[in-house]
């Protein structure tokens, strides 16, 4: 269908490359075409699906967006209530999603709806769905804190008529693919944010040892140093963490917590090198001009979306059977 055929090590070692981009929202828009829409189609779509969307995808020739997020349902994607209902030989959607990356621009979206009143985990379905078609409605484009070269919109369906045949795989097993789907994903945002911290951690070394401050360099300070070698420290263990976690992965392992384990490492350890960072720059750290001040901004996000801090614990928890019954 246009790709390499390699294995998703190579996957993360672009994503590790784009790290380098003095910008997040860019690794982040090839993402969502590389690893966050098109898993589930190239996984589980049928060859007709995959010649109309994916081969045109992968050849950068069409955009792609995933709609999973709702103004009411974003980390909790069983809560979602956008529904597609068939009707003879098509599906007709209504509802709307919220946060959708590329959405304003795409040319066609990865669905996850309801497709039937059954129980939430087995009443979804994945859809290739068209964006030029009747009835879909974009909103607007979201002013975010960070993030902001990247267009975030809230899409609205109404009685939107696809065919039956842009099903990706099992109808109900949306809720399933979607799950493995983010799997992908996650890793792909822990591997795009390594170069990034680097690159934060070695302009702070670069700035505060010609920053002068009481006739000595802020550097010199056994504070300042001190903490950039703990930070430095940090991301070569989160690095570890990820090559661990892909190589279980591409063996055909289930790496849901160790996955969600880097996640959440990834947007903590994002959160602390950038204000740590940020802080020894002074005033300049809270101006627009320098890039710890961006990436304190953009990297905000790595703790929300794909799944909060918050959600990752309950999965680690999940898994380590330590999470309370309902």
């Amino acid at each position: 269908y246009g790709g390499m055929g390699l294995d998703f090590s190579y996957n993360i070692a672009v994503a590790e490359e784009l790290g380098n981009i003095h910008c997040g929202a860019i690794p982040m828009a090839i993402g969502v075409q590389a690893g966050m829409a098109t898993p589930a189609l190239t996984r589980f779509g049928s060859d007709e699906l995959k010649k109309q969307f994916l081969v045109p995808t992968i050849a950068g020739d069409v955009v792609a967006c995933l709609g999973i997020s709702e103004a009411g349902a974003g980390s909790d994607v069983a809560n979602i209530k956008t529904t597609a209902v068939r009707k003879g030989d098509e599906y007709v959607i209504n509802g709307g999603k919220m946060w959708t990356t590329s959405g304003c621009q795409a040319d066609w979206m990865c669905l996850l709806a309801n497709t039937s009143e059954g129980p939430l985990h087995q009443n979804k379905s994945l859809l290739c769905l068209p964006m030029n078609l009747p009835g879909i409605h974009v909103a607007k484009k979201i002013d975010k804190l960070g993030m902001r070269s990247s267009d975030t919109a809230q899409i609205f369906f109404e009685d939107v008529r696809v065919p039956s045949k842009n099903l990706i795989g099992e109808e109900g097993k949306g809720f399933t693919y979607q799950m493995l789907q983010f799997q992908e994903e996650r890793l792909w945002a822990v591997a795009t944010v390594l170069a990034t911290l680097e690159t934060i951690i070695q302009e702070t070394i670069d700035y505060t040892r010609q920053r002068k401050v009481f006739d000595q360099s802020v550097l010199h300070n056994q504070a300042v140093h001190f903490r950039l070698a703990e930070l430095a420290t940090e991301v070569e263990l989160l690095r570890s963490l990820l090559y661990r976690t892909v190589a279980l992965y591409v063996e055909g392992n289930d790496v849901t917590k160790f996955a969600s384990m880097a996640k959440l490492k990834a947007g903590r350890l994002a959160r602390e090198v950038t204000d740590s960072c940020l802080q020894f720059w002074g005033g300049m750290g809270f101006t627009s001009e320098v890039l710890v001040s961006r990436f304190y901004r953009d990297l905000r996000l790595l703790s929300i979306g794909g799944g909060t801090d918050e959600t990752m614990l309950s999965i680690i928890c999940k898994y380590m059977e330590t999470l309370p019954s309902k």
